[in-house]
């Protein structure tokens, strides 16, 4: 996960979500440019998720993500790429 937010706010959302990997914080806003997310006009990142491979090859993007169900989806597109389940 990366976030255009500084590490403080990060860890902050984070724990409040209790999630167990790391966000990276991109207050620069390097990454979100280099990735082709960054919205020029209103200087915030679009909402989509890269599938990375272990090798490091984009597996799938996905450009139209429901905050309400990503969770859900993730898993779905996880288990369809054929990404084994964390122990």
């Amino acid at each position: 996960m990366a976030s255009v937010d500084d590490p403080k706010k990060n860890k902050e959302f984070a724990e409040s979500l209790a999630v167990d990997f790391p966000i990276l914080s991109d207050p620069g806003k390097k990454v979100a440019k280099a990735w082709g997310v960054l919205m020029p006009v209103v200087g915030l990142p679009k909402r989509w998720t890269f599938y990375v491979g272990a090798d490091g090859r984009i597996l799938h993007v996905d450009k139209d993500v429901k905050p309400n169900t990503a969770g859900d989806d993730i898993a779905k597109k996880l288990a369809e790429l054929g990404v084994p389940k964390a122990k």
